[in-house]
């Protein structure tokens, strides 16, 4: 984690800087303003951002656990600040946040999409992978033709695991400390 910021859960009152983070990216598909509220609020104890000394939203992760896989956690949105890319904070963010998740209902599976060319998360996903010692498989989920509005590149499914973590990561999920 880059000094002087700190891994924290999202609130609804980020809402504005996450969506302000997301548009400066220039790359991912924003939503309107009211999504990240709701994300903020609905979605916090998957989703993860990180603060500044003053404590202002610099990056985060947006994420659901997938209903019907409640041991697969789907990260929609990564995005840091221009300001603090760089640095390692992206990855930071997700070995936090998967830990986390990790720790509090279980972790098997980390799945995101990713468009062709977007070789910055091409390098998060597969590092990632590869520092927890995961295979990724990779699909398209949704072709072009399946977007509505325009011409919108595909969206490759990574979908990395299985992932195991520490026996004490497990052992504090269930109540017990381990040996």
């Amino acid at each position: 984690m880059p000094e002087g910021l700190r891994i924290d859960r999202p609130e609804v009152a980020d809402g504005a800087a996450l969506w302000r983070i997301a548009k400066d990216s220039r790359t991912l598909d924003l939503n309107s303003s009211y999504s990240y509220l709701l994300w903020c609020r609905d979605f916090a104890g998957t989703s993860v951002v990180a603060r500044d000394k003053e404590g202002m939203p610099v990056g985060f992760i947006t994420g659901y656990v997938r209903p019907d896989q409640p041991d697969t956690l789907l990260v929609w949105q990564v995005a840091v600040d221009a300001a603090y890319r760089g640095r390692g904070l992206a990855a930071a963010l997700l070995d936090g946040l998967s830990a986390r998740v990790a720790h509090d209902r279980g972790l098997e599976t980390v799945e995101t999409t990713i468009t062709p060319g977007n070789t910055a998360s091409e390098r998060l996903f597969t590092s990632y992978a590869a520092r927890h010692g995961a295979s990724v498989e990779r699909e398209v989920l949704f072709d072009t033709a399946h977007f509505p509005d325009g011409p919108h590149d595909s969206e490759v499914l990574y979908r990395i695991g299985p992932l195991t973590f520490r026996p004490a990561d497990r052992a504090s999920r269930s109540g017990h400390q381990a040996d």
